[in-house]
């Protein structure tokens, strides 16, 4: 599925499941995982999409894009 997505994606390295995390602050429970920073991002990517095609479904609103986050 692809997706032009404009969330913000963080990634990180987990060293408890010994992957890189992405996850979609914007998006409640949208993450991925990947053996690679770009596998990650791929597969982010790819649950996006479904996780706005699954809000679609079930006729729930779907956060507009934010972008960067701002930390204090």
């Amino acid at each position: 599925m692809k997706t032009n997505p404009r969330y913000e994606i963080i990634i990180y390295w987990s060293e408890e499941d010994q992957a890189f995390i992405a996850e979609v602050p914007e998006l409640a429970g949208c993450a991925a995982d990947g053996e690679s920073y770009s596998e990650a991002l791929a597969n982010a990517e790819i649950v996006i999409g479904e996780w706005i095609e699954t809000a679609k479904s079930l006729g729930r609103l779907i956060p507009v894009p934010k972008g960067k986050s701002i930390l204090a």
